[in-house]
């Protein structure tokens, strides 16, 4: 049964849109998954929450997603997309290239080592799941590769917002940061709303567009891994990597830029989107276990550490170089 779960989420939620109004430059999606993490760690999850925080961590974020595409126009989605592309590919490219190299220096597996540097690179856990499928690692090498980055998208959370206050970054410039710089969705959108409406829409466009290119990376990969195996690897399964919600959020921009959204309902959309972000980062502080991630290992949490500072790094720096 999924409903006490999801009334678990949300009454995290509302204190920590409560506890925002008090700290709005740390918002309620941050405030969320602290206190999600904190009750967490106190007191186990109920067996009769754990269906709804589960739904709630990855339904409700995909649904938080689409609606504050409501609030966007599809010109404004292409031309967000399509105008950082070159600091999305630029950090995608760093961390592809990095991970072998220092997997290889940390003495980390090779399977490993491309979960580690795939999830850091795409999407966190989503993009390790779904190379998972074509490269068959083993379920411990999973564990740990979504333990290390899982472990630095809620320390991005925390941190990024006042080192882009500190740094004196505008609205696009963070969301493009936040956007190409962390890893999992659900923490880039948490950091973007964070520090602002404007950064928050902005890092979900440029996140979004980042997540899919997942689909040509795993073909690489699958493709890379049948003529390893001359044809006898299984079947990749498209319909599970494919993040469809991401189609459901462009049509749900392209109704709004039809006009029959009154413009005077966007701020309201936008409340609803903080508020289901807010449900979804207390069921993933509600799922996370600080002292599984600690035991992650210390080689695999060096490479998601090194990785994560180098894309971080380098966004920031293709973004001085292309004047983005």
């Amino acid at each position: 049964m999924l409903l006490p779960g999801i009334l678990l989420a949300a009454a995290v939620a509302v204190v920590a849109v409560l506890c925002a109004r008090f700290a709005p430059l740390v918002g309620a999606p941050v405030f969320a998954i602290v206190l999600g993490v904190l009750i967490r760690a106190i007191v186990p999850l109920p067996a009769a929450c754990k269906p709804g925080v589960a739904f709630s961590a990855r339904s409700v974020l995909q649904a938080a997603i689409v609606v504050s595409g409501f609030g966007l126009s599809l010109a404004v989605v292409a031309r967000t997309g399509l105008g950082t592309l070159p600091v999305t590919l630029g950090t995608i490219a760093v961390a592809l290239v990095l991970a072998p190299l220092l997997g290889r220096l940390l003495r980390i597996g090779g399977a490993l080592r491309i979960l580690v540097g795939v999830g850091t690179a795409i999407c966190g856990a989503s993009a390790i799941a779904a190379v998972s499928s074509v490269i068959e690692p083993e379920e411990a090498e999973i564990a740990l590769a979504i333990a290390t980055v899982f472990f630095y998208n809620v320390v991005a959370v925390l941190v990024f917002p006042p080192i882009g206050h500190a740094l004196q970054l505008s609205q696009d410039a963070f969301g493009l940061w936040a956007g190409t710089a962390i890893n999992d969705t659900s923490s880039v959108v948490a950091a973007g709303y964070a520090y602002g409406r404007d950064a928050g829409d902005h890092a979900t466009i440029v996140k979004l567009t980042r997540a899919t290119l997942i689909l040509p990376i795993v073909a690489a990969i699958a493709l890379r891994r049948a003529h390893q195996k001359r044809g006898e690897g299984k079947p990749v399964p498209w319909r599970r990597i494919v993040p469809w919600f991401i189609l459901w959020f462009l049509v749900a921009a392209l109704v709004n830029s039809t006009g029959v959204i009154p413009g005077a309902w966007h701020d309201g959309i936008a409340m609803v989107a903080i508020f289901l972000i807010s449900v979804a980062l207390a069921a993933i502080g509600l799922q996370t276990e600080l002292a599984r991630l600690l035991r992650a290992g210390a080689r695999p949490l060096a490479l998601g550490f090194l990785l994560w500072i180098a894309v971080a790094l380098s966004s920031l720096a293709i973004q001085r170089v292309t004047g983005l």
